[in-house]
């Protein structure tokens, strides 16, 4: 049987992706009246046992898949990097071939992009990506999964993203690729998306502009999103915030959007430097929905790579 991993988008792929948001959907809303703590009626994953590696902060991955599993009957296990031996040397592939004598599955939040791929490779149990340099695949869901809420579907709108060309971006641009949106990313000059990521969506029909033109992306958005310019461990961080200024989200800036559109933010954010708060707490923000539906999108994720979607 073949194993299913979690590292990008398009490892699910389209049909997936639709089938998972669904999923997310009606589990949401089945669960409205039921405690945070009590297991959904089904418990899918009733004795099943979730690994989950930390080698970066986290508040909302911590949260979202713990909860997870627990509303879905499983259990989790919380390994911090500096307390298990691969934080004292010991290889990824090792770790991986243990922890899959052990557990169910595996979620690692790590820097390196390498590490997941080589976790999946040498795993025999489902590796899911919460969080590498290179992208953000759950998060990306649960902004999926607040954008159906908002305007009913995803196909058709337009995403402006401003700011650093990041990991939050390549999971977007993936995003859009497979599900029908367009993106358009305004980026000072030298903090630009992968260019493998624009070509491989590109390649797959995606509709990615990028521009260093703020007011040029958020003309006519359905959708602006943007994230914090100085992500965890990185240096340099004068010579990034002045690149970056031009492109905070202001309520001017707001205003050339949509008159509906749906303002997102992954969280944390430094408020006064990507976005004012006169956006993140007015009307048009979506963020606690955003932050919460992390939760109900990674029950469906969860669900996907056990085969029960």
């Amino acid at each position: 049987m073949t194993i299913r991993h979690f590292l990008d988008l398009s490892d699910a792929g389209t049909a997936a992706i639709t089938a998972m948001l669904a999923d997310a959907k009606a589990r949401k809303a089945a669960r409205a009246t039921l405690p945070k703590g009590a297991p959904d009626p089904d418990r899918p994953l009733e004795g099943r046992t979730l690994a989950m590696i930390f080698e970066k902060n986290s508040t909302r991955t911590r949260v979202s898949f713990d909860m997870a599993m627990r509303q879905l009957g499983g259990t989790t296990l919380i390994l911090d990097a500096g307390t298990t031996q691969l934080g004292r040397g010991e290889t990824v592939a090792d770790t991986a071939r243990v922890l899959s004598r052990m557990v169910d599955a595996i979620m690692i939040r790590t820097d390196d992009h390498a590490k997941i791929v080589e976790m999946a490779r040498h795993a025999t149990v489902p590796v899911i990506n919460g969080l590498t340099d290179a992208s953000h695949p759950c998060q990306i869901m649960a902004d999926m999964q607040t954008v159906i809420e908002r305007r009913g579907s995803l196909a058709g709108s337009k995403w402006a993203w401003l700011g650093d060309g990041n990991n939050v971006l390549h999971s977007i641009v993936e995003a859009g690729s497979l599900m029908g949106f367009e993106v358009v990313a305004a980026c000072p000059e030298g903090y630009d998306p992968d260019v493998d990521v624009i070509g491989a969506a590109t390649n797959r029909g995606g509709k990615v502009r990028l521009t260093r033109d703020a007011a040029e992306a958020a003309a006519g958005a359905d959708i602006v999103v943007t994230d914090t310019w100085i992500s965890m461990g990185q240096k340099h961080a004068e010579a990034k915030l002045a690149a970056m200024m031009p492109y905070q989200v202001t309520a001017e800036l707001m205003a050339k959007a949509k008159p509906n559109a749906t303002f997102l933010h992954c969280l944390p954010a430094h408020r006064g430097e990507e976005v004012v708060d006169a956006v993140i707490d007015g009307p048009q923000s979506a963020i606690w929905d955003e932050a919460e539906n992390r939760l109900h999108a990674q029950k469906s994720v969860l669900l996907w790579c056990f085969g029960k979607l």
